[in-house]
């Protein structure tokens, strides 16, 4: 989606599809900018995305667990760039300090003890009919004399 059709919806709606209000929406962006330009100051490429428009691509794979191939093929780039993009506006809002993402190893830190059980159903007996020539009924050939 593009930010253009989406800056026009209402507050609820914003928050629905993006899952942040549009205020802080707004703060990520100032945030954003702000490295963008100094990334800028040390040299590199032209981005294809606007701030906007990386920022809801984030959203978007946060929000809805898309993968990086299916988020770059709705903005139009390659899976690599998808990543690299995603990665960054992570990275930066998370040195900003004003926003914080749960780290990729939370359920492993987490208090929440999981049990885990295990079926093993590789060994039962499967019934296969008997072979026997009573069971059978044999014809014999006409095309052989």
């Amino acid at each position: 989606m593009r930010w253009e059709t989406i800056n026009k919806l209402a507050a609820d709606e914003f928050r629905r599809l993006t899952g942040v209000k549009k205020p802080t929406f707004e703060e990520m962006v100032k945030i954003l900018q702000a490295a963008r330009a100094e990334k800028k100051l040390r040299g590199g490429r032209k981005n294809k995305l606007s701030i906007e428009e990386t920022l809801l691509m984030t959203l978007e794979y946060l929000r809805e667990y898309r993968t990086y191939f299916h988020v770059s093929k709705s903005y139009g780039i390659s899976e690599g760039y998808a990543y690299k993009t995603i990665r960054w506006v992570e990275d930066t809002l998370i040195k900003s300090k004003k926003f914080s993402l749960p780290g990729r190893k939370a359920l492993l830190k987490s208090e929440v003890e999981y049990e885990v059980v295990l079926v093993d159903a590789s060994e039962h007996p499967v019934q296969r009919p008997k072979k026997n020539k009573k069971g059978s009924t044999l014809e014999k050939r006409k095309d052989i004399l």
